[in-house]
């Protein structure tokens, strides 16, 4: 099987430009970096004193427990369909 395409492209987070490579599409990946600056902005706004490392950890860790509370969610959501399925 062929290698899927890589699309390549410049995004800016925090003020930093950083170059993103990946098989989704540039309008997804810029999306994914546009919602990434956005949370590191709100983390800076609520902890200006922090450096740009501190808020892209705080960031990471913030948007990981995100993702665990939804896919607590989806299998709360799985186990309500099985019991309707019967």
């Amino acid at each position: 099987m062929a290698e899927q395409e890589k699309n390549r492209i410049s995004v800016e987070i925090f003020g930093h430009s950083y170059k993103i490579v990946g098989s989704e599409s540039t309008g997804h990946m810029r999306l994914v970096a546009s919602i990434v600056d956005d949370k590191m902005r709100e983390m800076h706004v609520h902890n200006p004193s922090l450096d740009s490392s501190k808020i892209a950890v705080l960031t990471a860790v913030n948007t990981v427990h995100e993702l665990l509370k939804l896919k607590e969610q989806v299998e709360k959501l799985e186990e309500e369909v099985k019991k309707l399925k019967g």
